[in-house]
């Protein structure tokens, strides 16, 4: 597979088949995926995955957390997961993804509880069969947060390669206590988020939105 291709195949999945990943696979995968460039090799990623019993184990957690036993509204957030007051064409592009999810799901704007329902399948990482989670150290900055990124795409396109599916998901940012006392991590590390790994459900009408990107006359100058 060329690494166009890759980039081009990789969506956010956000329903899952049970067909299982072995961790031994998306161990390999995360330990190709050091070879990503970070300022001064400084590599600030410290990464957890999952078992099948441990993310049996979250999957009831979070079903007791959402469902009102403790802190049902999260954890106190520790970083933004958006800036607030979002100018143009940034908020558009956040409104606009969110409407065309819905619209193929048939959950229209006045359905507040189905579409809470749904958000809620965040928590339980849209039933994929393994998932992970990244932390950093809490002495980092922006440019080590930046390396973050480009180690998490290095991380699922090779699980393109593999032809296992991701999402990316920063929603765990909203429990962030929770996620930090059930990984067992020291006090100095933060997390940054999860990622549900797995097949996608080709069937599911949610894995059927293909994300806008605006035009580079947007975003692109040349000199």
């Amino acid at each position: 597979m060329k690494v166009s291709q890759a980039i081009n195949q990789r969506m956010s999945v956000r329903a899952f088949t049970d067909q299982p990943v072995p961790v031994e696979t998306v161990k390999a995968v995360l330990e190709k995926a050091a070879r990503s460039p970070s300022g001064s090799n400084l590599q600030p990623w410290r990464m957890v995955i999952l078992s099948p019993e441990k993310l049996a184990d979250l999957n009831s957690l979070m079903k007791e957390r959402l469902a009102g036993v403790a802190n049902p509204g999260g954890d106190a957030q520790e970083y933004n997961i958006h800036p607030e007051n979002l100018k143009e064409p940034y908020r558009t592009s956040r409104y606009e993804v969110g409407e065309d999810m819905y619209a193929l799901l048939g959950i229209s704007r006045d359905e507040k509880p189905k579409r809470r329902e749904w958000f809620a399948n965040n928590f339980r990482f849209f039933g994929a069969p393994a998932a992970i989670f990244c932390f950093v150290d809490r002495i980092m900055g922006p440019p080590q947060w930046s390396d973050l990124g480009m180690y998490l795409q290095s991380v699922m396109l090779l699980f393109q390669e593999e032809g296992i599916d991701t999402c990316p998901q920063e929603c765990w940012a909203m429990y962030p206590k929770t996620i930090h006392q059930f990984c067992e991590m020291d006090d100095e590390l933060m997390l940054f988020c999860g990622m549900a790994i797995g097949y996608k459900d080709k069937d599911h009408p949610v894995n059927k939105l293909r994300t806008k990107r605006l035009d580079s006359k947007e975003w692109l100058k040349v000199l």
